[in-house]
């Protein structure tokens, strides 16, 4: 999913970054089911488990080979020059796009934070097993019933490719969602910098992490989301009705765990980091110039003009 920040006058106005978080819940919903459908097949997430790939130079894993596979031929096509957009490949190994970047708004403060490494870990040890859980069982009683047995019977049914690629598609859907929380951290401090600044500078992680928590917020966000993975889980007849209740196309309850465990905590993350380097580069004079009450700052700016 990709945002368009030449059509929408204020990217950084939190309604429409609610709107661009609850479109990619489809998106990862989505994935997610795709996902669900093949095995776990453990051997694409093994750093040289390919002796393929090992043979071109390529230590990575076979998913880690998609990401950089995939997402050179989309540097070439300057999507990591887009300020939402972060790859899972180390960007000095990417080629320089093909076309001049696109002279986008500037909406963050310059900073570091990024978040893939931990997303790529606890996508493919918690995530992968556990959505994958009922296809790698129907697998090993289909092996076991022609008297394949032991270590062969299980996790492996040999789709590497289709379960990569949607793989990178899930990974790269989480990565902007999470990264989004940059978006949230600065809609907020340019609406009061006063409330955050004191906490930046004492590096007060607690005390920021209050600032941009809405408890009820994320309540409504997971109801939502356990009504849409049940919803978009279900199996439908011919003529569009529902079949009967079975366990559907993928456990609802992975899906929710998904974002109450590890997107919500890990976007929190995001914020505060980036919270904690809002102020580098600032001089006295502009930090003093942003705790100004903003009706007072707003008046001086008019009288400039």
């Amino acid at each position: 999913m990709q945002s368009n920040y030449f059509r929408n006058k204020n990217p950084l106005d939190l309604d429409h970054i609610r709107s661009v978080l609850t479109r990619l819940e489809d998106t990862i919903i989505f994935g997610l089911i795709e996902r669900a459908q093949f095995a776990h097949n453990h051997r694409i997430y093994l750093r040289g488990g390919f002796p393929e790939l090992v043979n071109l130079g390529f230590t990575g894993s076979w998913l880690e080979w998609f990401l950089k596979e995939t997402e050179s031929f989309h540097a070439k096509a300057r999507r990591y020059t887009s300020p939402d957009e972060y790859p899972f490949t180390p960007p000095a190994e990417l080629p320089t796009p093909v076309l001049p970047s696109l002279a986008f708004p500037r909406l963050l403060h310059p900073n570091t934070v990024n978040a893939n490494p931990s997303i790529l870990a606890f996508y493919t040890r918690s995530i992968v097993p556990r959505i994958t859980h009922d296809t790698t069982l129907a697998l090993a009683a289909s092996r076991r019933a022609t008297g394949v047995t032991g270590d062969a019977e299980a996790e492996d049914d040999g789709n590497y490719g289709s379960a990569a690629t949607i793989d990178v598609e899930v990974l790269q859907a989480i990565s902007k969602r999470v990264h989004y929380g940059k978006f949230v951290s600065e809609s907020k401090f340019a609406d009061d910098p006063a409330a955050f600044i004191p906490h930046i500078r004492a590096r007060n992680t607690d005390a920021l992490a209050a600032l941009i928590t809405k408890p009820e917020v994320e309540k409504r966000l997971l109801q939502r989301l356990r009504k849409k993975a049940a919803l978009y889980a279900q199996d439908f007849a011919s003529d569009g009705e529902p079949l009967p209740e079975g366990k559907g196309k993928i456990d609802v309850s992975s899906v929710v765990d998904l974002y109450e465990s590890y997107i919500i905590p890990l976007t929190k993350e995001v914020e505060v980091d980036y919270l904690l380097q809002r102020l580098d580069g600032l001089s006295e004079e502009d930090i003093e110039r942003l705790m100004e009450p903003k009706g007072l700052l707003l008046s001086v700016e008019d009288k400039r003009s």
